[in-house]
């Protein structure tokens, strides 16, 4: 993006303004808020164009409900490359239809949809598994290939590394693809139970699936932020018999207790994360995921190589779930990790027969129909315990502090917009960042 400055004063407030050059920006002009970063911990609320139609298969919408991710804290605190000053961050989001491209059939302007976060082509051979994550044909990041041996497919707001494309923290948003990438969501559903089928349904959703969490299961859900808390439900849901959340956060911990009463580890007491879960579960865990975090390193030898770039990532906490499962045991990786990692124990990996599963980024097309459809119509599973705050729009920049700095009990928040539904009954209300944060 390339910023400029603006004498003009925007009928909302003072804010610069930017135009992104993959923006075809409307003939008829106007502008709206978005969140956009400037270089590390420095996001700030500009003034941009409002997006068009630029392919036949393009949608525009009006954003009605936006949020923060744990994920975004990685691009927050600059530990994603392929950032550029004035990229527009985001990718879970949902709205109601504004303008839609000549090719798209399936969705009318006014109708009430949820974005998937990845952006898929709908054509490939993994798209047309429903591994939407995998789509080959989205993402044009050649140091992505150079990286991983392969691309995944485009994201939202999430640098250059994932394709460059504008995100959601904003009112409005060009979804390319939108005939694929956009589920409409029924009328009886309000927005605080639709928006998270754009990532940490289907991405706790899939961690769950995908480390074949079953009847009887002992499992360990190293982090408790608001994907730890959905797996630690969806394993209930699938039968386990025991559940340990493993985090430091106190406010996290008693969610935990409290809303899903799950059994807790508290690391800054129980420094020793595998000898505690060794005392507890004598005979290993059967299953391990990491729904946390790899940009807190524990130990000073990480956090030397951290600092020195010697690494990007610490493997401390997938060596203490292939330590704590049982011989045999199955391990799930959903937490986003992004390039390498020293003193990771390959010889337990071995000896032990552990499965180590890298979740990937979760294929939101492969499970957010199964999810609304089987869980959130009925009631069986109501995603809306997991939102603690709800924000207005202009408060962004504070929320990434208070949600970095993990303030206010913070988990899961909900950012309106200027065209957003009221709170529905037994969500939380309106509150700025400043009353429950000190930032």
């Amino acid at each position: 993006m390339q910023a400029a400055s603006n004498a003009a004063q925007h009928a909302m407030g003072d804010y610069p303004t930017v135009v992104h050059p993959e923006y075809k920006p409307r003939q008829d002009g106007g502008t709206m808020k978005a969140l956009a970063w400037f270089g590390t911990r420095d996001v700030r609320l500009v003034e941009a164009p409002i997006p068009d139609i630029t392919e036949p298969d393009d949608v525009i919408l009006k954003v009605t409900g936006t949020t923060i991710c744990g994920s975004d804290l990685h691009l927050y605190n600059g530990e994603i490359i392929n950032l550029q000053k004035g990229d527009i961050l985001g990718h879970e989001f949902m709205g109601v239809v504004d303008r839609v491209g000549p090719n798209v059939k399936n969705l009318q302007p006014g109708e009430r949809v949820v974005a998937s976060f990845q952006i898929a082509c709908g054509e490939c051979s993994y798209c047309e598994q429903k591994l939407s994550s995998f789509c080959d044909r989205t993402n044009p990041s050649s140091l992505q290939n150079a990286m991983y041996g392969h691309r995944d497919a485009g994201f939202f707001g999430y640098s250059h590394f994932t394709g460059g494309f504008p995100g959601g923290q904003a009112e409005y948003v060009r979804v390319p693809k939108g005939n694929v990438n956009l589920l409409p969501v029924p009328d009886e559903i309000p927005d605080e139970k639709a928006i998270y089928l754009s990532d940490i349904l289907p991405t706790s959703y899939h961690n769950v699936m995908d480390t074949g969490v079953s009847e009887g299961d002992v499992v360990g859900v190293w982090g408790l932020g608001p994907i730890g808390q959905c797996v630690a439900k969806w394993a209930q849901l699938k039968g386990a018999s025991r559940i340990i959340g493993i985090d430091r956060v106190p406010e996290r911990l008693a969610f935990a207790r409290e809303k899903l009463g799950i059994e807790t580890l508290d690391f800054s007491v129980h420094k020793d994360v595998v000898k505690r879960l060794q005392e507890l579960v004598p005979g290993g865990l059967d299953v391990a995921m990491d729904c946390g975090t790899f940009h807190q390193p524990k130990t000073l030898v990480h956090k030397v190589e951290k600092a020195l770039m010697l690494e990007t990532d610490v493997s401390e906490i997938v060596n203490e779930m292939i330590m704590s499962v049982k011989k045999g045991g199955r391990c799930g990786i959903i937490a986003a990790y992004a390039g390498y990692t020293n003193h990771f124990n390959i010889g337990a990996l071995m000896e032990k027969g552990v499965r180590l599963i890298g979740n990937g980024q979760a294929p939101v097309h492969k499970w957010w129909k199964e999810i609304l459809n089987d869980y959130i119509i009925p009631g069986k599973f109501d995603p809306s315990f997991i939102i603690t705050h709800r924000v207005p729009l202009d408060d962004f920049p504070k929320l990434y502090e208070a949600f970095d700095k993990r303030e206010g009990g913070v988990e899961k928040v909900f950012v309106e917009t200027q065209f957003s539904s009221p709170p529905s009954v037994g969500c939380p209300t309106t509150t700025r960042v400043s009353e429950w944060a000190k930032v």
